[in-house]
């Protein structure tokens, strides 16, 4: 298929990629023109434009960061497949995602969030959350399955997938805080974080993400597979979905405190593991 990529991020730039090993022809867009332009060595046409990334394309993935940038590239519709189906992949929450369709109900829009980070995105293995018309999600499917190892349908309405991943956000962003809070007692304690480790492996509390985070806390490097300031921007809309649906917020106005304190200190570019710097003493 001819896909379009808008948005190449760490997750934009991954899901490209595997788009290309599964046979795809590719085309990719940046606002940075410089984060897209190292695809090309895996063989994307690299466009100037969103129009011109767009052009022709039967398939269009929008990977960017928040609603204003989604709608900003709706503008460059024109340029596709009169029939092309737009897979709406940025964590914008179900408000966001409405306000989309609401400003193009003529396009074929599919709510297309995924779970997954860098790993998942370049290996193809993220799992698509998907809504939407079901001819449309089927149209798509060949791309969607191109980055994906499996998908969760979550009905035709729009906003449905884009909630869905709001709820599985707010369980990634509670784990992922409360490695960094535990490890940081076990310091604060005296102990060796190793027993902490020991003492969970194994047990129904035991998760790998548990290890592969602790693992970046104990080496005090942070590379990003999902940044802190992405997490800090999740939480966010996650808390503001949970007030418009009268949800109490009590562990998302922690979580909200602890990532913002964290971009605050100048780590909104590493890991989202680097939450953990704000729990030992300063």
């Amino acid at each position: 298929m001819h896909v379009a990529v808008l948005g190449t991020g760490i997750m934009g730039a991954g899901m490209a990629r595997s788009l290309l090993r599964a046979g795809h022809d590719v085309r990719v867009w940046n606002r940075t023109a410089a984060r897209a332009q190292p695809l090309a060595d895996d063989g994307a046409t690299v466009a100037d434009t969103a129009a011109g990334a767009v052009e022709g394309a039967e398939v269009v993935l929008v990977m960017l960061w928040d609603t204003p940038a989604v709608l900003d590239v709706l503008g460059s519709a024109a340029a596709a497949a009169p029939d092309a189906v737009w897979l709406q992949g940025s964590t914008i929450g179900a408000d966001g995602m409405l306000e989309v369709a609401a400003a193009r109900p003529d396009l074929r829009l599919v709510d297309a969030p995924v779970l997954g980070t860098k790993g998942p995105a370049e290996q193809g293995t993220l799992v698509a959350l998907l809504s939407g018309a079901p001819a449309d999600v089927a149209a798509a499917q060949p791309a969607i399955d191109g980055y994906s190892a499996r998908s969760v349908y979550a009905g035709e309405r729009l906003g449905a997938a884009s909630a869905l991943k709001l709820a599985c956000n707010a369980w990634v962003a509670t784990m992922n805080a409360a490695v960094g809070q535990s490890i940081a007692l076990a310091e604060g304690f005296g102990l060796d974080p190793a027993l902490f480790l020991d003492a969970t492996r194994g047990g129904a509390s035991d998760t790998p993400y548990l290890h592969m985070k602790a693992e970046l806390i104990a080496k005090g490097e942070f590379p990003p597979s999902f940044t802190l300031a992405g997490a800090f921007k999740d939480v966010e809309l996650i808390r503001a979905a949970a007030r418009a649906v009268s949800v109490a917020g009590d562990v998302l106005a922690g979580l909200v405190a602890a990532y913002g304190r964290a971009v605050a200190a100048g780590h909104g570019e590493e890991d989202m593991a680097a939450v953990y710097r704000v729990f030992p003493p300063g």
